[in-house]
């Protein structure tokens, strides 16, 4: 008995049978990205992601 809740042959094939299909035709780029402005909520996910960060090196490095 397997772990899996499906088998291989209750799925079904894939719909690319050759293989040959990449990130880039599924995905095609009709314009290029343009940067955008940061919300504050993002800013301070980061800066309190860096702060967190830092007090670990520094906790387990034994300077703080």
């Amino acid at each position: 008995m397997s772990d899996w809740k499906f088998d291989v042959e209750d799925v079904g094939e894939d719909d690319d049978e050759n293989g040959d299909e990449d990130a880039s035709q599924m995905y095609p780029m009709d314009e290029p990205l343009e940067p955008g402005t940061p919300s504050a909520e993002n800013i301070l996910f980061v800066v309190l992601g860096a702060l967190t960060m830092v007090f670990v090196f520094l906790r387990l490095t034994g300077l703080a």
